[in-house]
């Protein structure tokens, strides 16, 4: 049995209806590096080298989650200069409780594993 079905198994998935953001947060090894991206995005626009430094990340990690989310329009860029900046998109506010829900879970289940 893989981790994500031990995992679906102790808790209650049916109460997240965005079945997409379950697959993007539950679905890959990477949840805990993406769950503090989008944390840091929820606090205000930052570029992926801010991300980067900011969460001692490589900028490839950084440009992979970002690129995946952005993707699936959870993240939106807005370009000032020649740089650009990433924020929440409407999608994923309107997500938001669920994300918090799929967040203390992933963060809960990787405090134990420790």
């Amino acid at each position: 049995m893989s981790s994500i079905q031990k995992t679906l198994m102790s808790w209650n998935v049916w109460e997240i209806n965005d079945k997409e953001l379950l697959n993007l947060i539950l679905g890959r090894s990477g949840g805990k590096t993406t769950i503090q991206i989008i944390d840091l995005i929820l606090t205000g626009p930052h570029n992926k080298n801010q991300i980067a430094n900011a969460l001692h990340l490589d900028y490839k990690t950084v440009s992979y989650h970002i690129h995946l989310f952005q993707h699936h329009n959870y993240i939106t860029e807005i370009k000032c200069e020649n740089i650009y900046f990433y924020h929440p998109s409407k999608k994923l506010f309107s997500s938001i409780e669920e994300y918090k829900l799929l967040r203390e879970h992933i963060l809960k289940d990787k405090r134990r594993k420790k």
